[in-house]
């Protein structure tokens, strides 16, 4: 569980411009984030828009990113979905060489109740042969965990080690890092609260911005870890104005267009999500240009 503790990223899927996956960019940005100092690297998230890759592109994008990451640093592999069997049978059909952990998002859409959500989990649980780091992230689920039910799942399956908790809430980040056993991995899902979350205990962060700027995102998060709070704040003061336009229209569409103006990758997204419009690539590139 050690190796989950600091910055993990959020991998994005760059495309070409005929949206075919862009092999030598996702090569590069593998590498840019080695090289940035992150503890570890998310595959097929939701940054990736692995729900319009196909079966094959996502088999593409997992053997690109172990090819490329050649054992340096631990990956986390995005599994999950709406259909608790559907996740059980990718969960036992799935090729997990290569990897360390997965994520698993909270069932979205069909808004289960609190028990719904437990029993889900549950069966993930009694199937994954890998440790897995619960996601909770209503905003996109339309039904939040709550930390009674992560307590549940905490204690009653020793291989749920964590939860990337995206609520938005650190009342509620509060109460699951005051509530869950101590070796239980609290992540922050939000980058703009994810400093004020470590230092109320958190164990660090799964990150959109960090893959852009990592160096900077993975070295606050470090400096939060050692209560250096001063330092640790002058990085994220730094970064605030980048983290909210990143997901003012949506992600990745945001992120895509710093790697843009960073020279890592092209800026094309899949529909239905669509470019960043003029005024916000024009402000993202002013930011990147005076970092």
């Amino acid at each position: 569980m050690k190796s989950f503790i600091g910055t993990g990223v959020a991998l994005i899927t760059p495309f070409k411009k005929d949206l075919s996956v862009d092999v030598e960019a996702l090569k590069s940005i593998v590498k840019y984030n080695i090289d940035g100092g992150v503890e570890y690297l998310v595959v097929l998230g939701t940054t990736a828009e692995t729900a319009t890759l196909t079966k094959e592109e996502q088999a593409l994008v997992k053997q690109i990113i172990i090819d490329a990451n050649n054992g340096k640093l631990p990956l986390v592999l995005g599994v999950g979905g709406n259909n608790t069997a559907e996740v059980v049978s990718q969960l036992n059909a799935e090729n997990l060489k290569g990897f360390d952990a997965i994520l698993s998002v909270s069932p979205y859409y069909n808004k289960p109740t609190q028990e719904g959500i437990y029993q889900h989990f549950k069966m993930i649980a009694e199937n994954s042969p890998l440790p897995i780091i619960i996601y909770n992230v209503p905003g996109r689920t339309a039904s939040n965990m709550l930390p009674s039910t992560v307590v549940r799942l905490a204690t009653d399956f020793k291989n749920i080690i964590g939860i990337k908790e995206a609520a938005g809430d650190m009342v509620q980040a509060m109460e699951l890092i005051r509530s869950t056993p101590n070796d239980f991995l609290v992540i922050s899902g939000d980058d703009i609260i994810t400093l004020p979350m470590v230092l109320a205990g958190g164990a660090g962060v799964i990150s959109v911005i960090g893959e852009t700027f990592p160096k900077e995102f993975s070295e606050m998060v470090r400096l939060g870890l050692k209560r250096d709070v001063d330092a640790a704040y002058k990085i994220h003061y730094k970064l605030t104005d980048a983290i909210n336009m990143i997901f003012e229209q949506g992600n990745p569409g945001g992120v895509k267009e710093v790697f843009k103006h960073l020279g890592l990758c092209e800026n094309y997204v899949r529909l239905p999500l669509v470019n960043v419009n003029d005024d916000l690539s024009n402000r993202l590139a002013n930011f990147v240009k005076k970092f």
